[in-house]
C-alpha cells in the first residue's frame, strides 16, 4: 500500500481491516524529513505527484491506537519510506490477570514493568517530586511501592548526606516484591512492610510529612474516597504533601499504551480515572491544599499544605 493524498479517514479502517488478517502491515508513505516545521495534513507536490504530510509522531499516534508496534522506518523510492506495523501481543499482559498478591509480584508481567524509563511516566513523577519540595520532606510514606523505582529516583535526586537523613517507609502486598525491594535498599534509612493498605493501623506508622501512592489506590479491592480521606485525616502531618497517580495507560506486549481501560467497555473509558482525580482535587481543596494535575500515562496530583 501507497498513501499519497489519502486521508486518515480512509487510512485508518484500511490499516484496521488488514491487521484483523495479518500480524502486521507494510505501507509506503511520504518521508516526514522531506520537510521541516509541517503540520500533518499539508499537501506537498514533489515531481508532479501530490502527497499529504505526516510526521513520525502521527504514525506513531497510529501504531499505538491500532495496539501495534511501530518498526524502524525503512527508506523506499524518493520521496517514501515504508512504515511496519506489528500487533502486539495480548498474553504480554498483567490486565485481566487473577488477582492475587503475586500478581504484581517478581515473576509476574508487571515485575518487568519500569515506569521510569518511560519518559512520559518519569519526567512528570521528577516534576511532581519538584513540586512537593522533596528536599524539605523528612519522612516519606510510599504505598505500593513493588521495586522500589520511586524511591530509587528520590535516591538519585539527593546527594548521599541528604538521602541518609530522610526516612523512607514503603509499603506493598506482594511478598517477593517486598523481599527484592529490601535486597535493593539495605539503608536504615529505608524500611518495607509487608502489608494491605486497607489495614495499616496495626503498623503504627504514625505521621509523615510526604506520601506518595501511584496506581495502588485504584486498585479493584480498594475504595478510593474513604480511604484518600482516612490517609489525610491520619497520617498526614500538619504541613505534609501528596503525590497521587492515577493511571491512564495499559501495557501490552511490552508497549506502554495511552488510555485507561474500565471494565465492560472495549475502548479506553476514563470516566472512573476522572471521577477519582475530581474527588481528591475538591477533597484536598477543601483540606487547605494546593493541587496541581499534570502527566500523560500517568495523571499527577500533587498536592502541598497552603501555610
Amino acid at each position: 500500500m501507497t498513501f499519497t493524498t489519502h486521508s486518515m479517514q480512509t487510512i485508518l479502517p484500511l490499516l484496521t481491516e488488514h491487521l484483523k488478517k495479518k500480524k502486521y502491515v507494510t505501507f509506503s508513505v511520504i518521508n516526514p524529513d522531506i520537510k521541516e516545521e509541517c503540520y500533518s495534513g499539508t499537501p506537498i507536490k514533489i515531481k508532479n505527484v501530490t502527497y499529504v504530510y505526516r510526521g513520525y509522531k502521527t504514525w506513531i499516534d497510529t501504531a499505538e491506537i491500532l495496539k501495534c508496534k511501530m518498526l524502524t522506518p525503512e527508506v523506499s523510492l524518493y520521496p517514501l519510506i515504508k512504515l511496519t506495523f506489528v500487533r502486539l501481543c495480548k498474553e504480554k499482559t498483567f490486565h485481566g490477570q487473577r488477582r492475587s498478591t503475586e500478581k504484581y509480584g517478581i515473576h509476574s508481567n508487571f515485575y518487568q514493568i519500569n515506569k521510569m524509563e518511560e519518559t512520559g511516566f518519569f519526567y512528570y513523577y521528577n516534576q511532581a517530586l519538584e513540586n512537593v519540595g522533596l528536599r524539605q520532606r523528612e519522612y516519606i510514606l510510599n504505598l505500593g511501592i513493588n521495586r522500589g523505582d520511586k524511591f530509587q529516583v528520590i535516591k538519585n535526586k539527593l546527594d548521599i548526606k541528604e538521602y541518609h537523613k530522610k526516612k523512607l517507609i514503603g509499603i506493598d502486598h506482594s511478598k517477593s516484591a517486598i523481599a527484592a525491594a529490601k535486597k535493593r535498599f539495605p539503608e536504615k534509612n529505608v524500611h518495607f512492610y509487608l502489608a494491605d493498605i486497607n489495614h495499616l493501623n496495626s503498623l503504627k506508622l504514625g505521621t509523615c510529612d510526604l506520601l506518595i501512592s501511584i496506581g495502588t489506590l485504584q486498585s479493584p479491592d480498594i475504595h478510593f474516597k474513604p480511604l484518600l480521606m482516612s490517609l489525610v485525616q491520619s497520617y498526614l502531618q500538619q504541613d505534609a504533601a501528596l503525590i497521587l497517580g492515577f493511571p491512564n495507560a495499559r501495557w501490552l506486549g511490552g508497549e506502554v499504551l495511552y488510555g485507561a481501560k474500565a471494565p465492560n467497555y472495549r475502548m479506553s473509558e476514563m470516566g472512573i480515572v476522572f471521577n477519582d482525580i475530581i474527588f481528591a482535587k475538591k477533597y484536598l481543596q477543601q483540606k487547605k491544599y494546593r493541587v496541581t494535575l499534570t502527566g500523560k500515562y500517568y495523571i499527577f496530583l500533587t498536592a502541598v499544605k497552603i501555610c
